[in-house]
């Protein structure tokens, strides 16, 4: 078993009941959102990639036809699944698969999804394409997750926080490395949202059941953020003096091109000897 896999399970399996009662991963107007942005239609098939306790996925089943979510980790797909029967959904289905060699042939879904999840993959360019090779031409392909500084130092500043509460997360990207990885996997981005979640600190490490002394460790360590400003996130006390933050967050959809369209966009980029656009001159 892959050392971070197996990283991920056990921090999935200890945290799978408290992060599905987490408030923000329960908000059905965020999921809502997510599926508004996609606009899927009641013939697609979608796919969610990391589907944890099957909210999105859920979300999804009220419009398409049909909705599969997978998950590494057995405990939260066992959460979802019992959303599912609560709700009496019957168009989706849950099972465990790895991100990074998704068990479908090209092209199986319209919609491919993944919420919160990036921030874990040691190798998100991999997931990526993994995701974009199960859409279809014409499909779609989105990702949502936390943003890091597009400054090196307040990116290392905020992942060390974050690892530290949950050893699992890898690195939270920037916005500018999640739309490079776009480019690079031929996706065209068809729309970029920007918002904020906040998060009360005391409830967030009760998540992860972080140890008092690496609570404490963190806790002085976002307060030292929000005094020197060192990794751009806002951090504050609420109204009741709880310390919180905001987790800057991006909604990215991208558009899958078709064969015939990239093999076009590689004629323009590189055309064949003779074919230079002639002499403005000349014509």
């Amino acid at each position: 078993m892959d050392t971070h896999d197996a990283l991920i399970r056990q921090e999935f399996t200890k945290q799978a009941d408290a992060y599905a009662s987490n408030p923000t991963i329960v908000d059905s107007d965020w999921s809502g959102r997510l599926v508004e942005s996609l606009g899927p239609t009641s013939d697609d098939r979608v796919l969610e990639v990391a589907t944890g306790p099957g909210y999105v996925a859920l979300a999804f089943a009220t419009v398409a036809r049909e909705v599969v979510g997978v998950d590494l980790t057995d405990a939260p797909l066992a959460v979802a699944r019992r959303n599912q029967a609560d709700r009496g959904v019957t168009n989706v289905s849950f099972q465990s698969a790895d991100a990074k060699a998704l068990p479908w042939p090209d092209g199986s879904f319209d919609i491919v999804v993944c919420r919160l999840a990036f921030h874990h993959f040691e190798s998100p360019a991999r997931v990526l394409a993994e995701m974009v090779r199960v859409c279809c031409d014409g499909g779609k392909v989105a990702v949502e997750d936390m943003i890091a500084s597009e400054q090196a130092v307040g990116a290392d500043y905020y992942n060390r926080w974050e690892r530290l509460r949950d050893p699992s997360h890898v690195s939270a990207l920037s916005l500018g490395q999640l739309v490079s990885l776009y480019r690079d996997a031929e996706l065209e981005i068809a729309g970029l949202r920007l918002e904020e979640r906040t998060q009360d600190v005391e409830r967030w490490l009760r998540t992860t059941e972080t140890a008092s002394d690496t609570g404490e460790k963190i806790r002085r360590l976002i307060r030292d953020d929000a005094r020197r400003q060192i990794s751009g996130t806002p951090i504050f006390d609420d109204l009741e003096g709880r310390l919180c933050f905001s987790h800057r967050m991006v909604t990215i959809v991208g558009l899958k091109r078709g064969e015939d369209a990239i093999a076009m966009s590689d004629d323009v980029t590189h055309p064949a000897a003779g074919e230079d656009d002639a002499d403005p001159e000349e014509q």
